[in-house]
């Protein structure tokens, strides 16, 4: 067990989708989250927040998740940050390439707010495993 899950970067486009991930992830889950509305927003913050981990939205306009990612990971300090896409396409072989960006895990849209946080840390505590 490394250290523990504290300050998650949150990228979401959709406002709705936003506030129960807030929700969630703050109120329900205990831990600090910075909401982005766009991967512009998240690499223009990101750097000074210094989060733990990141979740990205995959179907973002302009910038998609992946996109957001590789932006991201060109960032010192960011370069090894862990991500975790969320999506409501979580077909096996999108999934299978969506980890082949380096992704840690896919969760699937609609997620459950009062469980989003507990899978988020699930993810984290076996980031290590699988190297």
């Amino acid at each position: 067990m490394g250290e523990t899950l504290k300050k998650i970067l949150y990228v979401e486009d959709e406002a709705d989708i936003r506030t129960i991930a807030e929700v969630a992830l703050q109120s329900v889950g205990g831990l600090e989250v910075m909401m982005c509305t766009s991967g512009a927003e998240a690499i223009e913050k990101a750097a000074a927040f210094g989060p733990d981990i990141v979740l990205l939205d995959v179907m973002m306009p302009v910038m998609d998740g992946s996109d957001t990612l590789e932006a991201l990971r060109k960032i010192p300090g960011l370069e090894n940050t862990p991500a975790v896409f969320l999506t409501a396409k979580a077909m096996p072989s999108e999934i299978k390439r969506y980890r082949e960006l380096g992704v840690l895990d896919v969760i699937a849209k609609p997620f459950d707010p009062m469980t989003l946080a507990d899978q988020v840390r699930e993810i984290w505590d076996r980031r290590g495993d699988e190297g």
